[in-house]
C-alpha cells in the first residue's frame, strides 16, 4: 500500500528562500532508492510559515529502509547551514496511507 510521509517544518519568518536553496541542492539520493515514487516540497500561500516536504513510498518498509541508510544520515547532514544553524524552528512528522478509493466503493456495493 502506497504511503506517504510529511515533514511540517516550521521556518523563522525570512527563512523559506533559504530552505528552498537547500532542499534544491539536495543530492537526489533518496530519487534511486527502492519503493521511492516521489518528492515534493510545498510552499505556503496563506501566510504561514509552514512548509511540507511529502514524499511517496511504495510501503512502509521502504520509508524505514530509506530513514536507516547512511545516504539518509548523509542527505540531512549536509543540510546544515554553514554556521551550522538549522533552518528550521520546528518540525513534525505526518503519517498517511493512500485510500484505493475503487477498492473501498467495491467493498461497499
Amino acid at each position: 500500500m502506497t504511503i506517504i510521509r510529511i515533514n511540517a517544518i516550521t521556518v523563522p519568518e525570512g527563512g523559506g528562500q533559504e530552505l528552498e536553496r537547500r532542499f534544491a541542492a539536495r543530492s537526489g539520493d533518496v530519487d534511486e532508492r527502492p519503493g521511492f515514487e516521489g518528492f515534493e516540497l510545498l510552499r505556503p500561500t496563506d501566510g504561514s510559515n509552514r512548509y511540507f516536504v511529502m514524499t511517496r513510498w511504495k510501503d512502509e518498509k521502504s520509508f524505514l529502509d530509506w530513514v536507516g541508510s547512511p545516504a539518509f544520515a548523509s542527505e540531512h547532514a549536509k543540510a546544515a547551514s554553514p554556521d551550522g544553524r538549522p533552518v528550521s524552528s520546528h518540525a513534525e512528522l505526518l503519517s498517511f496511507e493512500v485510500v484505493d478509493l475503487a477498492a473501498a466503493a467495491a467493498t461497499t456495493d
